[in-house]
């Protein structure tokens, strides 16, 4: 009987309550920590090997990375300098393009090796450059502009070209100048006028062999123009048309009480044509050339020629 009821005091011992009461305790434990210190399912666990790390705990765990990890670190940083680097270089790069495409300072050439007031020409290109600023910069130039510029403010120029740079913030401009083929002097005023028909006051080469000669006897008060640019661009024109006909003019005459028609004298012609300056200067020219050849060498020369009127040709014996 005694046996038993040890048996059974033992069994009484081991109650359920008593043998669980630990892992109660061990659980409550467990889940009195903080979220940052449980166990989490898919998450990574960190450490290191190095004798230098004191503590494995949270505040240390979180800022030790993995030796991928930081080879991954640093490959990005490494790209973000290049683009950096690349960037700095590009800029560099366009800005020294602007620098040598800006046009701080005009330097003058001439086209035709001939010597020109450079500063006269190199003002008046700056100052349209100062009209418009955004044309400093070669590659943005307006080359019909700036020749329509120049032409208006100085006539003798014919063309203008930009030829590059002439070092740093320096840039060459090419004149080509106009090349007179008549001129025309009163007063002490010369003026000039090439085979386009454009008149000018300014000429860089020799006086043309083209004289006019007025003989008109008309007054002129002070002040007032003698030839109007339409009046010597015809000159020009008909001296430039006769020229593509094979002859060459010597001299021009303005008639007495006119100034709407001129006579020509022609090399190797030995009468006057009169022209008349209302009419194309290139239809008169094929007409002049028609009729010379009608009168063939040898044979009676008129004394003078008319071809004012259109298809028309008189001649005075």
């Amino acid at each position: 009987m005694k046996l038993s009821l040890k048996g059974t005091s033992s069994k009484q011992k081991r109650t359920p309550s008593a043998s669980l009461a630990p892992r109660r305790r061990s659980v409550e434990t467990r889940e009195d920590r903080g979220p940052e210190q449980a166990f989490r399912r898919n998450s990574t666990l960190t450490g290191s090997k190095s004798s230098r790390v004191v503590s494995a705990g949270p505040s240390a765990g979180t800022q030790l990375k993995s030796t991928r990890v930081q080879a991954h670190e640093l490959a990005q940083q490494r790209r973000n300098i290049g683009v950096i680097l690349l960037g700095v270089a590009l800029s560099a790069i366009i800005l020294c393009v602007l620098l040598s495409q800006f046009t701080a300072s005009v330097v003058i050439r001439s086209s035709d090796n001939v010597e020109l007031d450079e500063p006269l020409y190199a003002q008046k290109i700056d100052d349209y450059l100062r009209t418009q600023p955004a044309e400093r910069l070669r590659f943005m130039l307006n080359h019909d502009r700036l020749n329509a510029y120049l032409r208006s403010v100085s006539p003798e120029v014919s063309s203008v070209q930009a030829k590059g740079g002439a070092g740093f913030g320096s840039s060459t401009f090419a004149l080509t100048m106009r090349r007179p083929v008549a001129s025309w002097s009163m007063n002490g005023s010369d003026q000039y006028v090439d085979t386009t028909g454009v008149a000018f006051t300014r000429s860089y080469f020799s006086t043309p062999s083209v004289q006019i000669i007025d003989e008109s006897g008309i007054q002129v008060a002070a002040g007032q123009a003698v030839a109007s640019d339409q009046f010597l661009g015809f000159v020009g024109k008909i001296v430039g048309a006769m020229g593509k006909q094979g002859y060459a003019v010597t001299q021009v005459i303005i008639p007495l009480d006119t100034t709407r028609q001129i006579e020509l004298r022609l090399d190797r012609v030995g009468y006057p044509i009169k022209v008349s300056v209302s009419r194309s200067a290139g239809e008169q020219a094929e007409d002049i050339a028609r009729t010379i050849r009608h009168f063939k060498p040898g044979t009676q020369q008129p004394k003078l020629l008319d071809v004012r009127v259109s298809g028309r040709a008189f001649y005075r014996d």
